[in-house]
């Protein structure tokens, strides 16, 4: 895939400036229980989800962030695992490469990013006595965990209140406003993404990630009035 050039555009509603995401990622690190070490862009090994292991990886991995998947008991049938597995069988060809940041998304890379999101987040999940679809903020968290570079995780809170759904539509808005957002702060910095994330002390970590701090601590949490 050839480079894609930065393009200036408007950055939507309520972008945040340098010093606004500044100060975002610092309240962000200091909330109880975060360790930025432990960002998958900076700590955790790339999964390939046709092994089982890595499947496993994941699942734990979004219940430690706080998705509430039920494990199966022994004899169990593992939905889960299963649903993952034949999802990415059927994607492998159409995620966007992991090495496509967030700034250099195509709109043609969004318009299907609609396709495969969706039906990552309607997945039956759990297990035959207790089953649930995987849902719009977990499919957000997967996308993140598989192309932390590229992809802007989301909850209930940020889609709401930016997108008023969270429904394909808006997860695709979602990363096109996260685009908008990330093209402006590198134009204003002058910088790349690594050397921003440095600048704003969070080395190695990714700018969709950061993005989210942002968003986590404006709209979940509420820190930032305007």
């Amino acid at each position: 895939m050839t480079d894609r050039p930065l393009i200036s555009m408007p950055a939507g509603p309520q972008a945040p400036d340098l010093e606004q995401l500044r100060a975002a990622v610092i309240r962000f690190s200091q909330l109880p229980g975060v360790d930025k070490a432990a960002a998958p862009e900076t700590a955790a090994p790339a999964l390939d989800l046709a092994i089982r292991d890595h499947r496993t990886a994941l699942l734990r991995w979004l219940n430690s962030w706080g998705c509430r998947i039920r494990y199966p008991r022994a004899g169990e049938t593992d939905l889960f695992d299963a649903g993952i597995r034949d999802w990415a069988a059927r994607w492998a060809g159409a995620i966007v490469p992991a090495k496509v940041p967030l700034a250099q998304l195509t709109d043609e890379d969004i318009t299907l990013l609609g396709e495969y999101y969706a039906d990552l987040a309607n997945l039956t999940v759990g297990t035959p006595g207790r089953p649930r679809s995987l849902g719009p903020t977990a499919a957000a968290k997967t996308l993140y965990r598989l192309r932390p570079r590229t992809f802007m995780p989301w909850d209930d809170a940020i889609a709401n209140s930016l997108h008023g759904a969270r429904d394909a539509a808006a997860f695709k808005a979602h990363q096109s406003l996260g685009r908008s957002w990330a093209r402006r702060l590198l134009d204003e910095s002058g910088l790349d993404e690594r050397a921003l994330a440095s600048a704003l002390d969070s080395e190695g970590r990714s700018l969709p990630k950061l993005l989210d701090d942002y968003c986590y601590m404006r709209f979940t949490r509420g820190d930032f009035a305007s």
